[in-house]
């Protein structure tokens, strides 16, 4: 007879093979086919709203990793939200102006742009980000990110660019904005201002000088002994471009300073550089004449060091001993502290560049030469002169332009500005921040710093692919018709027809019939030239997004970017916020850091060690990138490699071959005529219960925190230790050759059901794919929804909180663990083949594990996986040498050899099989089992 026929083997559809990528664009078609997201959005209306604001990507190229990283842990929040209960909306949005754009289609029209005006460019800047908009998000929704992709926000829609204006204009209500002359970051490659979120640090070489700057007034009142001779102050800079702007020199007033002889001269510098500064200019002999207050120093009067003018000495705080001499070449259109003390002192802004970098005709010697090439000649002129004390080159941080990554430059330009301080934006700003919740906490620090050091907001720039700052000038006078009112009603004007109108209509088109410029009454106007910061741009969509779109409310529950964005998005929102609607637009802000490669090393293409999001799921699947976000601790940098990705790809096969292994033994199981009651369940099935309660409890934590690593990893070790190295690997035998309505069986059945159901709920976050696969291959009567995606979080049962049980079942299975390691033994010794083919006797010396062992020696069987258990009293000075002592105190293991013959079905060694001549292959068990 053929009693494989008669065991209860695994049977199920649910493919062993993944097959992940196409399976996976399978369920996108459906998920669209059937509007899955408008029916969880039906399905969750009325419910309390969690908002997670998504920070719009730049519309320039295809994703990359760390764009996978951003929106697949948005959309674990969003799933994990909704499945907790809540309505979280998703409204996905795209940042469409700026630079990068714009340089593109600079460099597909070539020569043809000379003959367009703006706005034809305009309109190929929008074409191309529009494209981007489209490509990058069948790329998002192919990372099965849930959301109202077909009505995102971009900051180029005329909605979104009237919002602009309008949160503009409530900067010129409060009297916030004011245009000034003052040194901003310029990047002479794009030829624009930059904000300091716009500015990157990098390493750079440059060119260090220590000049001397002659005295031309008398010191001999400085101090007694000091003798009629040449007196040179001494300063040094990396930046010697910046000589030919140099006004003073500034000293610290509290400093100490060393008047020095070497040779026929006097050197001043700050006492405790000294040393320092000598050496580093390789003089040896020089001695201290006198010491000198920084405040003594004050008005006196220095030779520029080639160019025909004076330079004062002047008193500055922030001069300091942490390199240099302590004496500070000030150029006030160069520098920001420059220009502060600068205004102190009535120094003129001067700055001699022009918009590509290039000196002027105010600086004959250099008139159209690059700054950064000025460098030596500059050097050589002052070596030639006598000047130049000495020099070298030195390597140090240094702003780039974070688009084109060219080095920048501290010029003084004519830019419009919010005032940081007019109106105590700072202090509210810092006020505000105290309130958010920053995860982690240094993220609080970090951005309250920024806040507490960065000049006035720079928001002009000067190109043409962006919002216009849309102020108007007097023809005559010049003055800004500074008009909040004004500003509105341009608005009305762009959210009908788009700002696009600014470029092309005149100046008459945006002024209401009547006005007149309050300074002189003209009533002819000039258009501003220049955009907005696209920071601006984006730093409004809490007003564009959260208070005009359906679903949405101000403030957010949650901002969630890169670390970078404390400089950047984080920034410009927080200061909006604060100014236009008075707080913070967000309640909490969430970072994660930068995806890097196996070594911890960033990507970047010159090394080729970049990873694009379609080369893993081409070979992968999105899932597996959906599990190498969950797997690890964002907030630090994450790795990812190939290695990675296969460990990953092998536990993705792990859990879904655990779900697989339980649909298979659920073929023929009805939960609504088999489940068996709780209380009368196996002490396994409510062990493994009692066991998923922490587990569950664990995954719901996990995602209440964002610490989605401790979901992954939770999920991971639950099916391969809990469940398929524990539980199922113990039940397997009562699961096949069991009668088929046995009540054993169906207590396992109606577990496993239940584990695989709240299973596939709590996973359905993480492996959005697989777990809606799952659901649709358990038994229709437990599918409360239509999608796995539409169904709530599980709640923890507490009737399986017993102590009791769980203590001794841990007992058994700390028992399992000891046998096996001494099964094992016995199998590399070749005493036994299978572990069915063994006989295990416990010799215990505790007369209470004596009992307990033998009041479950029937199940101990089965949780060991062996044909036979003997359990003995040890009452001897020492146990058996033949019997290999366990590592847990009083318990012998021996390993033998099963009494009686191998049953055919069930292969279990017993002293039965033969004893009935119907079926004399079979033991008795599995005899009943058939008939």
């Amino acid at each position: 007879m053929d009693y494989k026929s008669t065991l209860n083997l695994p049977r199920t559809e649910f493919p062993m093979k993944a097959n992940l990528n196409q399976r996976e664009k399978e369920s996108l078609e459906l998920w669209t086919r059937s509007s899955l997201y408008e029916k969880i959005k039906k399905r969750m209306e009325g419910l309390p709203k969690f908002i997670l604001h998504d920070g719009p990507p730049y519309a320039n190229g295809h994703i990359h990793m760390g764009h996978a990283l951003n929106k697949i842990l948005k959309d674990i929040i969003i799933k994990s939200k909704t499945m907790s209960g809540f309505q979280a909306d998703f409204i996905p949005g795209w940042d469409c102006h700026g630079l990068p754009i714009e340089h593109q289609v600079d460099k597909e029209l070539g020569a043809k742009k000379e003959n367009m005006n703006i706005n034809q460019i305009r309109n190929h800047c929008r074409d191309y980000a529009e494209k981007f908009v489209n490509i990058q998000r069948e790329e998002f929704i192919r990372l099965g990110i849930f959301g109202d992709w077909d009505r995102p926000y971009l900051t180029m829609n005329h909605s979104y660019e009237a919002t602009i204006v309008r949160e503009f204009g409530k900067f010129v209500r409060s009297d916030s904005l004011y245009k000034g002359f003052k040194p901003v970051h310029w990047c002479a490659s794009c030829q624009t201002a930059l904000a300091e979120a716009e500015v990157e640090y990098m390493d750079h070489v440059s060119p260090s000088v220590y000049v001397k700057f002659k005295i031309q007034d008398s010191v001999k009142d400085l101090g007694p002994g000091i003798e009629d001779r040449p007196v040179y102050v001494i300063i040094w800079t990396t930046t010697p471009w910046t000589l030919p702007a140099n006004l003073a020199v500034a000293v610290h007033p509290d400093l100490e300073y060393a008047l020095v002889q070497v040779k026929k001269v006097y050197y001043i510098m700050a006492s405790q550089l000294l040393t320092d500064v000598m050496k580093s200019v390789g003089i040896s002999d020089y001695r201290i004449i006198h010491r000198i207050s920084g405040k003594d120093l004050e008005g006196l009067t220095c030779i520029h060091p080639f160019i025909d003018r004076t330079s004062r000495l002047i008193l500055a705080s922030f001069v300091t001993l942490d390199q240099g001499t302590g004496c500070v070449h000030i150029a006030p259109g160069h520098g920001q502290e420059d220009y502060e003390i600068g205004l102190q002192y009535g120094l003129d802004v001067f700055a001699p560049v022009d918009d590509r970098g290039n000196f002027t005709n105010k600086v004959e010697s250099f008139e159209g030469q690059n700054v950064f090439h000025a460098n030596e000649p500059i050097i050589e002129l002052m070596a030639t002169n006598g000047t130049l004390l000495h020099q070298e080159k030195t390597s140090h941080s240094y702003p780039h332009c974070w688009r084109c990554k060219s080095p920048v430059i501290f010029r003084a330009t004519e830019q419009w500005f919010i005032s940081m301080d007019k109106r105590d934006l700072r202090k509210r700003t810092l006020d505000e921040i105290s309130k958010v919740r920053w995860i982690p906490k240094w993220g609080e620090n970090r951005i309250t710093g920024m806040i507490e050091n960065r000049p006035d907001w720079c928001i002009s720039r000067q190109r043409s692919w962006g919002v216009p700052l849309v102020i108007l000038y007097c023809e005559s006078c010049n003055d800004p018709i500074m008009d909040p009112d004004l500003i509105d009603y341009i608005a009305k004007k762009v959210e009908e027809k788009g700002v696009d109108i600014w470029f092309s209509d005149p100046p008459e088109s945006f002024i209401p019939s009547g006005l007149k410029c309050k300074k002189c009454g003209g009533t002819l106007f000039m258009k501003e030239t220049d955009i907005l910061d696209v920071w601006f741009e984006s730093g409004v969509s809490h007003a564009a997004v959260l208070e005009q779109r359906e679903g949405m409310q101000w403030p957010a529950d949650l901002y969630l970017e890169g670390s970078d964005q404390h400089r950047g998005w984080f920034h410009s929102s927080i200061l909006i916020g604060v100014e236009t609607h008075k707080g913070a637009p967000y309640r909490s802000v969430l970072t994660h850091g930068f995806v890097v490669d196996g070594e911890g090393k960033k990507m970047s293409k010159s090394a080729g060690n970049v990873i694009s999001p379609k080369t893993v799921i081409d070979r992968y699947g999105a899932e597996i990138l959906r599990l190498w976000v969950a797997a690890e601790d964002y907030r630090d940098d994450i790795r990812i490699s190939n290695d990675i990705l296969t460990r990953l790809a092998e536990a993705y096969r792990r859990i879904r071959n655990t779900c697989r292994f339980i649909l298979g033994n659920l073929f023929d199981f009805d939960p609504e005529m088999d489940t068996i009651p709780f209380s009368e369940r196996e002490e396994l099935d409510l062990w493994i219960l009692h066991r998923f309660q922490k587990v569950k409890k664990k995954l719901i934590k996990g995602y209440k925190s964002y610490q989605f690593h401790i979901c992954f990893h939770t999920l991971h070790q639950f099916c391969v230790v809990d469940l398929s190295s524990l539980y199922l690997d113990i039940s397997k035998d009562r699961l096949y050759t069991s009668r088929k309505d046995d009540k054993s069986r169906r207590s396992a059945q109606s577990t496993m059901c239940e584990l695989l159901f709240e299973m596939t709920l709590l996973m359905s976050p993480l492996l959005v794919f697989t777990a809606d696969e799952v659901w649709g291959y358990l038994p229709q009567s437990i599918r409360t929804e239509e999608s796995v995606h539409m169904a709530r979080f599980p709640e923890t049962n507490l009737s399986f909180q017993d102590p009791e049980l769980m203590e001794k079942w841990e007992k058994l299975i700390e028992i399992r663990g000891e046998v096996s390691k001494c099964i094992e033994k016995a199998r590399a010794k070749k005493e036994i083949g299978h572990p069915l083919d063994a006989q295990v006797t416990l010799s215990v010396e505790d007369e209470d594990l004596y009992k307990f062992l033998s009041s479950y020696q029937e199940t101990l069987k089965a949780i060991l996986i062996v044909s036979s258990v003997k359990i003995s009293q040890w009452k001897g000075d020492s146990f058996p040498e033949f019997i290999a002592n366990s590592e847990i105190p009083g318990l012998g293991i021996n390993i033998g050899k099963a009494p009686g013959e191998k049953c055919e079905r069930c292969w279990q060694f017993s002293p039965t099989v033969g004893e009935d001549k119907t079926h004399p292959s079979l033991c008795s068990k599995c005899r009943l089992a058939i008939t």
